[in-house]
């Protein structure tokens, strides 16, 4: 998958996790999209890690599910650092 299908794929991703988790990230749209990114990298790279599955193509059920759940779990990070900090 090239490098602009993962940027793409992080954005979207990232939007459904939003979708998935809401509340009160911190950040707004664009930081949710960002952090959509990262965790398509994070879900990737522990996907791979873990369980020897990695991206296979932009269509790909996987890559999709990967992304996703990346985003979720860097989308919990997230909130926790922001709340943390917000009563700091």
């Amino acid at each position: 998958m090239s490098w602009l299908s993962f940027i793409i794929l992080g954005l979207i991703a990232g939007a459904i996790a939003k979708l998935i988790l809401p509340g009160r990230q911190g950040g707004g749209w664009i930081a949710t999209l960002i952090i959509g990114v990262i965790g398509a990298l994070l879900g990737g790279w522990l996907g791979g890690l873990l369980f020897g599955i990695g991206y296979e193509e932009f269509w790909s059920i996987q890559s999709w599910l990967i992304a996703i759940i990346g985003a979720l779990l860097a989308l919990v990070i997230w909130g926790f650092v922001t709340r943390r900090s917000a009563r700091a």
